[in-house]
């Protein structure tokens, strides 16, 4: 099992470029960032956190923790990590594809995948803050299968010399479009998506990997086979399908927490830095990095 590293990529955390550094000096196989355009501020009536006015979350469980307004541009940090890295491969977990123009995206992601040298893994989600993508257009109720469209006209525009595309929500005529990435299909595409049977049915239909957020490491592995399961029913080959365990809790995972991950099989864990100056996010690298091999 391979070891990755997830950074909330702030302006006042260990910076991309050079935490991508210290990731691949250690032996690390992976770094990974997430993406929020923005957040929008609570309107009046709805709750919010009395210290920093941050929304609930998703299902209105608890307040969102400040991080996730300043995260950084996921494409910009991962073209800066690849610049001083040779091996390191480069993730976004995860990339809100409803919030891009397909002909946009597709271009971002082509260029970092070139100048990677074919390191970029395309994780994509469709996204939860309701406020958040209705500010970019996207209704919550089709948002996937606003995903799904714009994916498919990505991959159009990755494989044809003249892409076109005529659907629900995107349209455009015979186009030329490059750089085009290295591979016809493009980067593999991992759909993080929440732990449910919707969830893992968007998996076994469209995903290359997958993403489980993985506060159970049991029940994350009793779903795997679920999804290998569904993926069977439907012809494709469940061998075929990354998965990556995201350990999105703040706090330093145990040995015993990840001997268990390594028993799943899966591809890699993913494993939640901390935010801090240098010092702080260098020492849980090496925390970290006693596990690797």
């Amino acid at each position: 099992m391979d070891i990755g590293v997830f950074s909330f990529n702030t302006e006042y955390t260990l910076r991309a470029d050079k935490l991508a550094r210290a990731a691949e000096e250690r032996g690390f196989e992976s770094l990974w960032v997430p993406e929020h355009t923005h957040i929008p501020v609570p309107l009046p009536g709805e709750p919010a956190d009395p210290e920093t006015g941050m929304p609930m979350a998703g299902g209105n469980l608890f307040f969102l923790p400040e991080e996730y307004r300043h995260m950084s541009d996921p494409f910009t940090s991962l073209a800066a990590a690849a610049a001083v890295t040779t091996r390191l491969r480069l993730g976004t977990c995860v990339c809100l594809l409803n919030q891009y123009h397909p002909i946009n995206i597709a271009k971002h992601v082509a260029t970092l995948d070139r100048l990677s040298d074919g390191r970029f893994i395309f994780g994509i989600g469709a996204g939860w803050n309701v406020a958040e993508m209705g500010h970019h257009g996207v209704a919550f109720e089709t948002r996937w299968r606003e995903l799904r469209e714009r994916l498919a006209a990505v991959r159009t525009l990755w494989a044809q010399e003249k892409a076109s595309f005529k659907g629900e929500f995107v349209e455009f005529a015979e186009s030329w479009q490059y750089p085009k990435p290295l591979k016809p299909e493009g980067p593999p595409v991992v759909l993080g998506t929440l732990n449910t049977p919707f969830g893992r049915a968007q998996v076994a239909r469209h995903g290359d990997g997958w993403l489980p957020l993985a506060f159970d490491v049991d029940e994350t592995a009793a779903n795997i086979a679920d999804v290998h399961r569904q993926m069977r029913e439907l012809g494709r080959d469940p061998a075929r399908l990354e998965v990556s365990l995201f350990f999105l809790n703040d706090e330093i995972q145990s040995a015993e927490t990840l001997a268990k991950a390594r028993a799943t099989g899966v591809k890699r864990a993913i494993m939640r830095l901390p935010i801090g100056d240098e010092s702080v996010v260098l020492k849980a690298l090496d925390e970290y990095a006693r596990y690797i091999g």
